[in-house]
């Protein structure tokens, strides 16, 4: 009889301790599973920024296809809304039912959010694909990120970091490609307490637009 309650008591206490380590496993695999889900909007919405940003045209003058290069706090010059970046971009995808080339004119901003409390906001892209439109091209508006409440953009001149940036600015000095952009979103509370800004850093491409000729001969 003895041998028999020691035998149940040990079965129980492993039973207790599998238990433990079951429910723990569950719980850390719950919070891992969150954490993955809820960096997974913010993930694409930097890769799509990125990609953006890699394929944005080198601007030329009077250049329909390369467009400008804008950023800082402006108004988009395809809707008239506010948005803190404004470039053409190769990153237009290639479809039968639409005519459009690869190259698309695209925008981010903050817009006010449809779900998130009141003056929550949201990041949209603007994508404009008909370039060569002779009307206000017609732009489709897609939701990045939500709950952004800042976004910060600045642009490197191979010297400093600058706020604003516009090549169409044709008296300036930033009439090319930054030498890299850098972009910081700062996330709303439901991302979490004390959560700090994102930032993304990004070299760009570019060749610098002259006024300068040459000839070759012999």
């Amino acid at each position: 009889m003895i041998e028999l309650i020691l035998s149940i008591g040990a079965a129980a206490l492993i039973l207790i301790v599998a238990n433990q380590v079951l429910f723990t496993s569950l719980r850390l695999r719950n919070q891992v599973s969150d954490a993955i889900e809820s960096a997974a909007p913010l993930e694409l919405a930097l890769d799509v920024l990125r990609q953006d940003l890699q394929g944005a045209m080198t601007p030329k003058t009077n250049g329909l296809i390369s467009g400008s290069f804008r950023a800082g706090a402006l108004a988009s010059a395809a809707d008239s809304q506010p948005v803190s970046l404004e470039f053409n971009t190769t990153t237009g995808t290639l479809r039968s039912a639409e005519p459009w080339g690869s190259v698309q004119r695209v925008s981010y901003g903050l817009k006010s959010s449809t779900e998130a409390g009141v003056g929550a906001s949201d990041l949209y892209r603007g994508v404009g694909r008909n370039l060569l439109s002779v009307s206000s091209a017609e732009v489709e508006d897609q939701l990045l990120l939500r709950d952004v409440t800042r976004i910060d953009v600045e642009s490197f001149d191979g010297t400093q970091w600058l706020p604003q940036w516009d090549t169409t600015d044709t008296s300036g000095t930033t009439t090319n490609l930054p030498v890299a952009v850098r972009i910081r979103l700062q996330r709303g509370s439901s991302w979490g307490a004390n959560m700090g800004p994102v930032e993304l850093l990004v070299p760009l491409s570019s060749q610098s637009r002259t006024n300068s000729s040459s000839t070759v001969g012999g």
